[in-house]
């Protein structure tokens, strides 16, 4: 069964949305009993941790989804440089294979 944030983000379906809402959740209520502790003044406590809600979540979700981003990328060279190791190995286009032959007798 899935949870829809504001009736159309998909939090279980979409990647870093999970753990945004929770940071954003548990930063909401630190600032929020920060400011409170504080001041004592509850309306602007509750803005705070509005604030703090919305501040905390993005923030997870930029920085989580740039790890994402850079997992993927690494993913992708690494099964790229596996396909090409698996293709070229024992051919002429193999670069391990290239040794001269000072290389050879020293092998």
């Amino acid at each position: 069964q899935s949870f829809k944030l504001l009736g159309f983000l998909d939090v279980q379906s979409v990647p870093c949305a999970r753990e945004s809402v929770l940071y954003g959740s548990l930063g909401s209520f630190v600032v929020g009993l920060g400011h409170f502790l504080a001041t004592s003044r509850v309306r602007r406590s509750c803005d705070f941790a509005v604030g703090g809600f919305i501040c905390t979540m993005l923030g997870y979700w930029f920085y989580c989804r740039y790890n994402l981003a850079q997992h993927r990328i690494r993913q992708r060279m690494l099964k790229e440089g596996m396909r090409n190791k698996i293709l070229f190995e024992g051919s002429a286009l193999d670069p391990e294979g290239k040794q001269t032959g000072n290389e050879r007798s020293n092998s």
